[in-house]
């Protein structure tokens, strides 16, 4: 048996830090609880990114769901993915029972249901605030990533930006880029060859295809306006807590192209949005993607070289990212090496492959004299989890066998009726769920052709006995798309693509006193 005096002390000195910090649970030796040995977190260091990890089962979200409470208690805003639906419980009251007065008795702990102030959000229509972006505010660099274009055919959509720019075109909608993309290639194309050079038809062709296949995920939704303001993620509740906003996606497991779009979007937004902070006595925001590998298995290498861009350069802006996925190896070895929280639940070994997996897991692990590592990891019971994080010198902690707390809100779906409830309330959802329909590329170009048409039939009238046969051009036959359009681009949208094309970002412009993350 491991000495326990040492065990004690090893795990006090660890996890002791200077500044504001919070009790998550309690070391473990020998399987059992070991309450006098604290595991805390501290807020400062949560900048530094996180993993947490486990099989199904294990307590993964139940932890995220953990920590967020603690954050929010802490006027930390949280943002949080919920892929199973679950996740919304944390808007409601939790209740006890046997097994979390047992676990709380073994802590040393006292529970104490609570509910927490949350927004409902969706991407793909669902109820709650609706989440947009329009194709304009994405910029050329980022659309060229999201469809996986070549540099021939990133050079055509540069292009279609350009003379949007120069046309006064909106792009708000996919609507509107494809309007373009056909006009370009047809009516419009000697006007375009004059000024921009010559484009190729399999070129354009190509990024058509990419287009609609995106389409076919629901992107017509997500495309639009109104756009979602950062300022607007960061809020704290009338009580001092921070607002947890909980991004409902459970629909979009066969969507995982809208999701990885959608998640980088994001990262850039906030990125181009938010000021260098420096180190924070605690992070300005803090965002829990759970199912992880719903982004990188769709990912090209462009997008997780964006991904690992910003996950390095974010931290300095005060927001901590913490990526939630069942197999750690799920997450590329150049974003896990800038995950300073590593909370991993259990691993089964079921074929050569799973051990394989949980031998290299242990050895991202510090090296422990009270536990062996690689066996353990197969042995950790529900709500337990191998811990290590950063300290505020950038020094890992010891490793801890923990106990965690219990999440104080519901661990449970919410019903229809919490839900409209929780809507009706929201500011959020009267502000951005609106109907706008703004005149765009799609109206412009239409309108130009419809003239054209009329001014050709005229001509050919008064210098022919024959009457005039107005064929409808190659770009009205095009199906149109049944979405909302948005508002005209907010001014000087040019500048902000520039500087973060010069950076391999994305983003969108804004005035000082509306900052727009999608």
């Amino acid at each position: 048996m491991a000495n326990k005096e040492a065990f004690i002390q090893a795990i006090n000195t660890g996890y002791t830090f200077k500044g504001e910090s919070v009790k998550i649970g309690a070391a473990m030796l020998d399987g059992e609880v070991v309450a006098e040995a604290a595991i805390n977190l501290p807020l400062k260091t949560l900048n530094r990114h996180g993993l947490i990890a486990g099989a199904t089962g294990t307590g993964k979200t139940k932890t995220l769901q953990v920590i967020s409470e603690f954050l929010s208690d802490n006027s930390v805003p949280v943002m949080v993915m919920d892929i199973k639906g679950d996740l919304s419980g944390i808007a409601a009251m939790g209740a006890t029972n046997t097994k979390i007065d047992e676990r709380y008795r073994k802590l040393n702990m006292q529970f104490k249901p609570s509910l927490f102030p949350a927004e409902l959000m969706t991407l793909t229509g669902q109820k709650g605030i609706h989440l947009r972006a329009t194709v304009s505010e994405f910029g050329p660099v980022l659309l060229t990533k999201i469809l996986e274009l070549n540099d021939t055919q990133g050079g055509v959509v540069a292009m279609i930006f350009k003379y949007c720019d120069d046309n006064k075109l909106p792009l708000l909608d996919l609507k509107d880029f494809i309007k373009v993309l056909q006009f370009i290639g047809d009516e419009g194309k000697d006007e375009i060859e004059k000024t921009y050079g010559k484009i190729s038809t399999s070129s354009t062709g190509t990024i058509l295809r990419k287009v609609i296949e995106l389409q076919q995920q629901g992107a017509d939704i997500f495309f639009g306006e109104k756009s979602f303001e950062v300022d607007d993620l960061m809020r704290i509740a009338d009580d001092g807590r921070g607002i947890i906003s909980v991004l409902r996606v459970n629909d979009l497991q066969d969507k995982p192209k809208l999701f990885s779009t959608f998640m980088l979007q994001m990262l850039a937004e906030l990125y181009a949005s938010c000021p260098e902070e420096g180190d924070l006595d605690k992070p300005k925001l803090v965002m829990f993607i759970d199912e992880a590998h719903l982004i990188f298995n769709e990912a090209s290498s462009a997008l997780l070289q964006q991904i690992e861009t910003i996950v390095k350069l974010i931290r300095s802006k005060g927001i901590g990212i913490y990526f939630c996925t069942q197999n750690p190896m799920d997450v590329p070895a150049s974003v896990l090496a800038q995950l300073g929280l590593k909370v991993q639940h259990a691993l089964r070994a079921f074929t050569a492959a799973d051990r394989k997996v949980i031998k290299q897991t242990a050895e991202n692990y510090p090296e422990t004299e009270f536990y062996k590592t690689e066996d353990l990891i197969t042995q950790l019971g529900i709500g337990e989890a191998l811990i290590t994080m950063l300290n505020e010198k950038g020094i890992p902690t010891p490793l801890a066998h923990t106990m965690l707390c219990a999440p104080r809100s519901r661990m449970d779906v919410l019903t229809e009726d919490e839900i409209d409830a929780i809507n009706a309330k929201s500011k959020m959802v009267a502000k951005y769920n609106q109907t706008i329909d703004s005149e765009s590329a799609y109206e412009i170009l239409t309108e130009k052709l419809k003239e054209a048409a009329e001014k050709s039939a005229t001509g050919t009238t008064t210098t022919s006995n024959k009457p005039a046969k107005e064929e409808p051009s190659t770009i009205e036959k095009v199906a149109s798309n049944s979405i909302v359009k948005s508002m005209v681009r907010t001014a000087g949208n040019t500048i902000v693509r520039s500087l973060l094309g010069a950076l391999g970002l994305g983003g969108r412009s804004r005035s000082t006193k509306s900052k727009s993350w999608f």
